[in-house]
């Protein structure tokens, strides 16, 4: 199950960290992390069982209208505490292969940084947006 999960990560899955303009927030940026994998509607067992795998995150569909006639779904973890407790040590312990590991790598910081809450202050926010811009 874990190469499983590794090959498929590396093919179909995104260390993501998005910055946006938020007026709700008190710097009014927000930052999101992000662990995805997509797949379409007919694999969406793989995605179950990898949600059920690492006890988080939600699975999301996302509607196609265009020529395919598959929806697409994601598996999602976005909440910090999940991300640092689940997903980042099962990556520790169980390596990429792909150049993905680099995307990881600054997730993981990313991820530490905003467990002593860099990310609300935009002093912490330029020091994320920097190292994602490396």
């Amino acid at each position: 199950m874990i190469g499983w999960i590794i090959g498929f990560v590396d093919g179909e899955g995104c260390f993501s960290i998005s910055i946006f303009k938020n007026r709700t927030a008190r710097i009014g940026l927000q930052v999101m992390p992000e662990f995805v994998i997509t797949q379409g509607e007919k694999s969406l067992k793989a995605l179950e069982e990898i949600k059920q795998f690492f006890g988080c995150g939600k699975i999301y569909i996302n509607r196609r209208y265009d020529n395919h006639h598959e929806n697409l779904y994601r598996y999602c973890v976005r909440s910090i505490k999940d991300l640092k407790e689940k997903i980042i040590p099962f990556f520790e312990i169980n390596h990429l292969r792909t150049a993905k590991i680099k995307d990881f790598n600054k997730f993981q910081q990313v991820i530490e940084m905003m467990s002593k809450n860099d990310h609300l202050n935009l002093k912490g926010v330029e020091r994320i947006r920097n190292l994602l811009k490396s």
